[in-house]
């Protein structure tokens, strides 16, 4: 009876919790989850190793009990064993073997469900707690380029099918929203296809600066370094964000040298070159200088022409060249805002079964070519009018609840934040509560999906989208 009681609740919390989570974090961390039974107020679950636990209980703990409250049961406490299967009454100890992190199981999406972790496995890494995740469409092909962009992805290339072999360090720089991230992803894609037994790790300075706060409060540097300095290929993002933090600059310089020293790929993305990011060390300065410096500039409008014509291949209408020349012609600075507007007035016209024309997407677009001095568009405005519009307080929006209206509210903010701002996935994920990165990218994922088969969904999107730049 407690073990039907236990699998029952767990199968109501999990169908909650597979809305809340990416796919990644689903299959890496909930679906081997199994109900053991109840204990008073205690629900008793197996996992298959030490490091899913840590996981749950490091990151999830709060969104697995706010869920337990959603369905009825808010005084649940939740107890997590390990149990392999080949031993169905044997408790692992709470702590990983050997050092190893929750990156190496998320790399390969089946080795946190293993019997035995400690199988070595090849480098099918995918990034997780340690890493960004690496969308596997960001490919070199995929890359539309142009004279804006030809050298930097041409160098990028040459990085991937050589590593530690052409440029090293690549230091890619330009303005936030014209495929820095999709180069460096790129590259993490084609050397681990390539490479299989390179060691790829892809990260944002915010995520490293995180990771070196949080080995110095558990005194797991040891543990951190290596994560660090014994692998081939570090994709460094947005490393504009180590200026004025000189503990992570010492630590960075060491983690740079070991690597160049063993002849180990290095690349760095940033929205400015290495002489304009004050406070930088010299020596960091001279290093980040010393391989290929390149930078990718907003797109000609031949190449936003070719970008809207390949994302276009994907869209439920198929735009004709006369629509794409107007949105090419009229939003120039940024390929996300650029790739955002090509979505708008597809799913508008999909919507509304209208003919896609230039009158229609002139009509759709008319807040964004209007607006000729836009007002700074911050995330605590974002989240005040998202706040205002849906009638939920920034505290809920920013909290733990799953009431399906307020994290409706919650996905729209996202997507739009993620839409109207240079915002990273890691930092939009800090402004909703410090919430895990792969939150925010399921929650602009399917909310892009929604656009363009939900009318309400696309009108919500529009409306706060609109609020938000207009101030009313």
């Amino acid at each position: 009876m407690q073990a039907e009681q236990a699998e029952q609740l767990w199968t109501a919390c999990a169908g909650a919790l597979r809305e809340q989570v990416s796919e990644t974090v689903w299959m890496t961390t909930f679906s081997a989850v199994l109900a053991l039974r109840v204990d008073g107020n205690q629900l008793r679950i197996a996992v298959p190793n030490s490091l899913v636990k840590e996981r749950i209980e490091s990151r999830y703990l709060a969104v697995v009990n706010g869920v337990l409250g959603d369905i009825g049961k808010p005084g649940m406490q939740l107890v997590i064993e390990v149990r392999t299967e080949d031993a169905p009454g044997h408790v692992e100890p709470a702590h990983g073997s050997s050092g190893e992190t929750g990156i190496d199981s998320v790399h390969n999406p089946d080795r946190s469900l293993l019997i035995n972790p400690e199988v070595p496995v090849e480098n099918t890494e995918q990034p997780g707690e340690l890493g960004l995740k690496v969308s596997p469409r960001y490919t070199f092909d995929a890359f539309v380029t142009g004279t804006s962009n030809r050298f930097a992805h041409a160098a990028a290339m040459s990085v991937a099918e050589t590593p530690a072999r052409s440029y090293n360090p690549l230091f890619i720089y330009g303005d936030a929203g014209l495929g820095k991230t999709h180069l460096l992803q790129a590259i993490s894609n084609y050397v681990r296809e390539n490479y299989v037994t390179y060691q790829v790790r892809y990260v944002s300075t915010e995520q490293f600066l995180n990771q070196y706060v949080e080995a110095i409060r558990q005194n797991t540097l040891s543990e951190f370094k290596k994560r660090y300095r014994e692998i081939d290929v570090l994709l460094l993002d947005d490393i504009q964000f180590i200026e004025g933090k000189e503990g992570l600059q010492e630590e960075l310089f060491h983690t740079f040298e070991s690597l160049y020293q063993a002849n180990k790929q290095i690349v760095l993305s940033s929205d400015r070159p290495p002489d304009a990011i004050s406070t930088l060390e010299d020596r960091l300065r001279s290093r980040f200088k010393m391989g290929l410096t390149t930078e990718i500039n907003p797109p000609e409008l031949e190449t936003r022409l070719a970008i809207l014509r390949k994302k276009a291949e994907g869209e439920p209408i198929t735009p004709s060249p006369e629509v794409l020349e107007f949105i090419a012609s009229n939003i120039t600075s940024n390929i996300r805002e650029l790739e955002g507007a090509l979505i708008r007035v597809c799913a508008y016209a999909s919507l509304t079964s209208q003919v896609l024309d230039v009158a229609l997407a002139e009509f759709v677009l008319d807040d964004l070519i209007s607006d000729t001095q836009p007002r700074p568009l911050t995330p605590d405005l974002i989240l005040e009018k998202t706040s205002e519009m849906f009638g939920f307080p920034i505290d809920e929006i920013r909290g733990q609840s799953r009431r399906r209206p307020l994290v409706t509210a919650r996905q729209v903010g996202m997507y739009v934040m993620r839409e109207l701002t240079d915002l990273s996935y890691p930092a939009i994920a800090r402004e909703f509560g410090g919430r895990d990165h792969t939150t925010v990218i399921h929650a602009v994922e399917k909310i892009g999906g929604l656009m363009k088969e939900r009318r309400q969904i696309y009108d919500q999107v529009t409306e706060l989208a609109q609020r938000i730049r207009s101030g009313e």
